[in-house]
């Protein structure tokens, strides 16, 4: 079940979702230049020490491992993740993001295969409205 916390600013929460080279080098950065729309507000990496010092480096409150994913997404703290994982790992999480509801951003490339990117593209049209 969903929790509840609705989201009454202008604001869209993001969780990153995976915490390697693009994320620390691009994704991280640049929501220091997205602040007006955009509020990086969790993490979630199976790396402690990442975890640890990023948020701190960038003063993010929640984070999570990938057990504890689904709960991030139930946690009605974000309204978005931003699917910075390797390649591989795409299609799971973007499929799981969507049937939580959550609005997604998918590092490129989409996914390694076709049939995988049509299961996003389904999952995303599935649930989309919820």
């Amino acid at each position: 079940m969903m929790a509840e916390k609705r989201n009454t600013n202008a604001r869209v929460r993001y969780a990153v979702v995976g915490l390697g080279w693009i994320a620390q080098e691009a994704v991280l950065p640049a929501f220091k230049h997205a602040q007006e729309n955009s509020e990086l507000t969790a993490l979630v990496s199976d790396d402690p020490e990442k975890l640890a010092n990023l948020s701190q480096k960038y003063g993010v409150k929640r984070t999570f491992s990938y057990d504890e994913y689904d709960e991030c997404l139930r946690s009605g703290e974000i309204d978005a993740v931003f699917i910075a994982l390797p390649n591989s790992l795409h299609k799971d999480y973007t499929v799981r993001a969507a049937d939580a509801g959550i609005h997604i951003l998918c590092e490129k490339p989409m996914s390694v295969t076709v049939e995988e990117a049509e299961a996003m593209i389904e999952a995303a049209e599935r649930n989309q409205g919820n």
